[in-house]
């Protein structure tokens, strides 16, 4: 039995988080205010829950994380931040920019998808998130094609901890691309792991791996407490 969690109540350690029936489940309620949020993020615990469900919180074990200096770029995605790059500097139609459009692709992120429906992001996860990036916690990494966004991603950042939320594509490897950047941006930063919080093949394809709570934690107390990023702007992937 997991905790019901009221407004003013703590997250319980992430211990208890639940190891059968649904591994990492850790406790269910309270809200998405940016307070709670960020209690959430500093603890290694996140939202994830579906249409009709309460908010439930989560502490995987393992944690899927990237290491920004394990990126990894195939030879056609790199043939692709080529022409994009190239496309930056001649003023062509290919733009990346970060924080431009944050609740934009936030709801790209919850449509529908081709093989699917939509997302778990809900108009709460879209406000609680939106109050972050007022913030200044909450970022997105854009691709931008003849002024359409066709690509993004967005996450959180405390300190030098990024936790990566969800990106989406409206053209081929859109969402790679600003991934590649974000990547770029964050390693030139000192952020040495981005956290993708459940173990899938895509990330895996990318060069995520699962570590283990203990490690992720270690890590996470210690980045958040270093100076935040001050500007967000996009440089070169490195990986061109």
């Amino acid at each position: 039995m997991i905790p019901w969690l009221e407004a003013n109540t703590p997250f319980p350690d992430v211990s208890e988080a639940l190891t059968t029936d649904a591994p990492g489940l850790l406790a269910a309620g309270a809200d998405l205010s940016p307070q709670r949020l960020l209690q959430a993020y500093r603890n290694g615990i996140f939202p994830w829950f579906s249409e009709g469900q309460p908010i439930l919180w989560w502490s995987t074990d393992p944690r899927m994380v990237l290491y920004t200096d394990r990126f990894k770029v195939s030879d056609s995605l790199k043939k692709t931040l080529r022409k994009i790059e190239r496309s930056r500097v001649e003023g062509g139609p290919w733009v990346v920019r970060f924080d431009s459009a944050f609740e934009s692709v936030m709801r790209a992120c919850a449509a529908p998808r081709k093989d699917g429906p939509g997302t778990w992001i809900s108009e709460d996860i879209i406000d609680g998130y939106t109050g972050l990036h007022r913030l200044g916690y909450a970022h997105s990494a854009e691709v931008w094609l003849d002024g359409e966004l066709v690509g993004g991603a967005y996450g959180v950042c405390i300190g030098r901890m990024f936790y990566g939320e969800s990106m989406f594509a409206r053209v081929s490897d859109a969402s790679k691309v600003a991934l590649a950047y974000l990547v770029a941006f964050l390693r030139s930063h000192g952020v040495r792991m981005l956290d993708c919080q459940q173990e899938t093949g895509h990330l895996a394809s990318l060069g995520a791996c699962p570590i283990p709570r203990k490690d992720f934690l270690a890590h996470l107390r210690q980045a958040i407490t270093e100076p935040a990023i001050e500007r967000w702007e996009v440089a070169p992937p490195l990986t061109t």
